[in-house]
């Protein structure tokens, strides 16, 4: 008997307030032309696509209304970003790490040395933005975050007890901006250091679409496509869209640019287009 429960994942990677607003726009774009891709029977997220998938898997926010909130006001927000010594930091572990686990530790001690805001006011920030203590939503949900001190991905879901707020809380948890965020006795960062997208955790379903901010890879660390291309050869069907010149130049220089969210919902609806006909031809069969 075919399980009907894992036939379609949407995967939504990490990138940034910048990266939420991109893939939001793609998200209204393609539903604009039709396909609604937000009712896949598995939603994966990653850090920026942790928030986004929390927003629409439990139904609580209309996708509409969610692109619109882009270009308003970014009321409770708090500023951010990287220092120019944390950014070389980042650069020296992806060249000196072999597997995401050990990049994953190196961006853990970098984390726990980190002066940021404290731990619960950055949770009340992500609680705002899924508006209050959310929960878990009946279809699947998968939440990454990886261990700050091993490197290892986990994925949460409903079934791990941990709330919501604080699976989001911990997918987003990015080195040297937000504090390590603890859970059940652990300490977790941001779920895209493992990588961008995480892809092979959509591993055994047949149709799958992947929208990444960033399309980046390394040795250490999978590209979408090149997980896209794994899952492929597993035998699913598979739609990777990532961001063409138009919406990089609109992301800016800093994904923290709590501005540039409504430039980067633009530019991902407008291509959309570019992508609805392959994936209404992969959502259809």
């Amino acid at each position: 008997m075919t399980d009907t429960t894992r036939r379609t994942a949407l995967v939504l990677g990490a990138g940034g307030l910048t990266g939420a607003g991109w893939e939001t726009g793609v998200l209204w774009g393609l539903t604009e032309a039709g396909v609604g891709v937000t009712g896949a029977d598995l939603v994966v997220g990653s850090s920026a696509g942790a928030v986004v998938g929390a927003q629409l898997a439990g139904g609580g926010t209309a996708l509409g209304a969610l692109y619109e909130s882009q270009f308003g006001e970014a009321d409770g927000e708090l500023p951010a970003g990287l220092r120019p010594g944390q950014i070389l930091r980042y650069a020296l572990a992806v060249f000196t790490s072999r597997t995401p686990e050990e990049y994953g530790r190196k961006l853990g001690r970098l984390a726990s040395a980190a002066d940021t805001v404290a731990p619960h006011v950055r949770r009340e920030v992500v609680a705002a933005r899924l508006g209050g203590e959310a929960a878990w939503p009946e279809r699947r949900l998968l939440i990454t975050a990886v261990d700050a001190d091993s490197g290892e991905l986990t994925a949460f879901d409903r079934d791990t007890g941990v709330p919501l707020v604080d699976a989001v809380t911990a997918s987003c948890a990015i080195p040297g901006a937000w504090p390590v965020a603890e859970i059940a006795g652990r300490r977790w960062i941001d779920g895209g250091l493992h990588s961008t997208a995480n892809a092979q955790l959509a591993a055994g379903y047949e149709r799958v679409v992947i929208i990444a901010p960033s399309a980046s890879g390394n040795k250490a660390l999978h590209s979408p496509a090149r997980q896209a291309a794994a899952l492929a050869a597993a035998g699913a069907r598979v739609e990777v869209i990532t961001p063409d010149a138009g919406s990089r130049r609109a992301f800016g220089r800093d994904r923290f640019d709590l501005t540039r969210r409504g430039p980067a919902a633009r530019a991902g609806r407008a291509q959309a287009a570019a992508h609805a006909e392959a994936v209404t031809a992969l959502w259809a069969q």
